[in-house]
C-alpha cells in the first residue's frame, strides 16, 4: 500500500523504497506505466530480474503477484509474464495512480482523471453537506487553517488541501467515495508540479479562497454553493495540470 500524501511529499524528488519489496514493485510498476515494459511485452526472466534488481527469487515472487493482483502482469505457463493491457489495470489503485505522476504527460489521461475526480467529488460534498458531523467540520478547520499557514512550501498547502478533501469524502457517509482521494492526489499533484514563483502564490491565494468558500458551504448545509466552490478548484487544478501537455506539444 501506498501512504495516502506521500506523492505530494515526493514533489522535491522520488521517495526512497522502503524495503526490497517495495523498490522491485516500484521499478517494474512504473516502468510498465511510462512503457519502458510495453504492454503485450514479456518481462525478463526471474533469474534476469534477480540479478537486475538484487533481490531474492521470493522478493521478486512478491512484487509480481501484486502487480498481478493489480491487473499489470499475467503469468503463463511456457509463456512468462506478459504485461496486460491496460484495460485490466486497477486504475484507482493509489499505487497504479501513483506512478502516472512520474510518465509522460498524456492529455486523455489527465481529462479521465478530471472527469473522474468531478464526478466523485460533486457527489461527495453534496452527501457531506448532508452528512458532516461536528467533528468532521473542525478536522476541515483545522486542515484549512494549516493551507493558510503553508505559505513556505507547496508541498504542505498541498497535504492539506488533500486532506480536507479526505474528510469531504469520509463525512459523505459513503465508504466507496473514499477512493477518491487517490485521484484527488494525483491531480493536486500534477498541478502542483507545474507552479512556481509568482504563479504559486496567485494559485495558494485562490485556492485558499475557494476552499474556504467549499468548508462554510459544506458547514451551513448548502450543497449548491459547496458544488460551484468544489467545481472552480478542480477547475484550477485541470489548468495547471493540463500546462505539462501543452508544452509537450510546442
Amino acid at each position: 500500500m501506498i501512504e495516502a500524501g506521500s506523492l505530494i511529499r515526493s514533489l522535491s524528488g522520488r521517495p526512497a523504497a522502503r524495503n526490497f519489496h517495495t523498490f522491485v514493485l516500484n521499478e517494474i510498476g512504473l516502468g510498465i506505466v511510462t512503457g519502458r515494459f510495453p504492454v503485450g511485452s514479456i518481462l525478463a526472466s526471474d533469474a534476469v530480474m534477480m540479478e537486475t534488481y538484487g533481490v531474492s527469487r521470493t522478493v521478486l515472487r512478491e512484487a509480481l503477484k501484486t502487480l498481478e493482483a493489480k491487473g499489470m502482469i499475467e503469468a503463463r505457463p511456457k509463456v512468462g509474464t506478459r504485461v496486460s493491457p491496460q484495460s485490466r489495470w486497477s486504475f484507482f489503485d493509489p499505487q497504479v495512480l501513483s506512478w502516472h505522476f512520474y510518465a509522460k504527460p498524456d492529455r486523455r489521461f489527465y481529462e479521465s482523471l478530471f472527469d473522474i475526480r468531478r464526478a466523485l467529488e460533486l457527489r461527495a460534498v453534496i452527501l457531506s453537506s448532508k452528512h458532516r458531523t461536528a467533528e468532521h467540520v473542525r478536522l476541515m478547520k483545522y486542515w484549512l487553517h494549516q493551507m493558510d499557514m503553508s505559505e513556505s512550501t507547496l508541498e504542505t498547502h498541498g497535504l492539506a488541501s488533500l486532506e480536507i478533501h479526505r474528510v469531504i469524502a469520509e463525512s459523505s457517509g459513503n465508504i466507496l467515495l473514499r477512493s477518491v482521494t487517490g485521484i484527488v492526489e494525483l491531480t493536486l499533484a500534477l498541478a502542483l508540479k507545474s507552479l512556481a514563483g509568482a504563479e504559486a502564490v496567485s494559485y495558494r491565494n485562490g485556492a485558499m479562497e475557494a476552499h474556504t468558500r467549499l468548508l462554510v458551504a459544506i458547514e451551513g448545509g448548502n450543497s449548491a454553493d459547496a458544488e460551484h466552490a468544489v467545481s472552480e478548484i478542480i477547475d484550477m487544478d485541470a489548468e495547471h495540470a493540463m500546462k505539462a501537455v501543452s508544452s509537450q506539444s510546442m
